[in-house]
């Protein structure tokens, strides 16, 4: 229902969505997950394992060096 002052209705144009454009892509405990898929690498000798769903890579320690694991993207 027009109110007669011109200002028109509320909430009518683009972004007033709820979350629009917000949090795509992190992860669980705040940080940006990659997904179940890929490798883990050593930053030491370059060895690649393939990760384990629910076991992060900075956690894995390397097999052959003993050197803590990152993920590769």
């Amino acid at each position: 229902m027009p109110r007669g002052d011109g200002t028109g209705p509320f909430g009518g144009g683009p972004g007033t969505g709820h979350g629009m454009g917000r949090g795509g892509g992190r992860g669980r405990m705040g940080g940006f997950g990659l997904g179940p898929d890929g490798n883990c690498v050593c930053p030491s000798c370059g060895k690649t394992v393939p990760h384990q769903r629910g076991a992060p890579c900075n956690q894995m320690t390397c097999p052959s060096c003993g050197a803590r694991m990152t993920r590769a993207r």
